[in-house]
């Protein structure tokens, strides 16, 4: 018998969780630790928390706040945001931080999608694709940094190149 995986994606904006529309229009709802747990209780399957501020901000994830709220959680994290470079994904794990989610860095020559899954594994590499429909000529467009860029490739096309890197899965 089918058993459906529960896993929440949770939104981090200036240290709290937000809930957007559109990639944009954070709005507040609540506490990173006292939401972790209360997915404890309810025995999730996994929780994805994306920083939406790290790449567009440049900057690397907040590894304070994410060893907090690693150090509550009673099931496996996937993290997304500001990740560039091989040795973030390795302070990340060692956090307790079970998966990355690389997404802008997909798009670049330079991704460290291939490096971070022959060091740890494709299980430990996710690829988040965010796209928007074309009003014209139909079609999905890649868009990056909070929906706000875009990326010039087709969704197909980029999930295509996730795969051939070795991304384990594409959110």
């Amino acid at each position: 018998m089918y058993q459906p995986r529960v896993i929440p994606a949770l939104l981090l904006h200036d240290g709290g969780l937000v809930k957007t529309t559109k990639f944009g229009y954070p709005v507040y709802v609540g506490d990173p630790i006292n939401t972790v747990r209360i997915f404890n209780e309810k025995e999730v399957d996994e929780i994805v928390i994306y920083d939406i501020d790290a790449t567009s901000e440049g900057r690397e994830p907040d590894y304070g706040k994410l060893k907090d709220i690693a150090s509550e959680a009673f099931m496996p994290i996937c993290y997304g945001g500001g990740i560039t470079r091989l040795n973030q994904i390795e302070k990340l794990f060692k956090l307790g931080i079970e998966k990355v989610s690389l997404s802008a860095s997909l798009v670049g020559r330079e991704s460290p999608v291939a490096e971070a899954v022959k060091s740890y594994g494709s299980q430990a590499v996710v690829a988040t694709i965010d796209y928007r429909r074309k009003t014209f000529g139909g079609g999905r467009r890649v868009f990056i940094r909070n929906g706000k860029v875009d990326a010039g490739i087709d969704v197909r096309e980029l999930m295509k190149i996730a795969g051939d890197r070795g991304a384990g899965e594409i959110i």
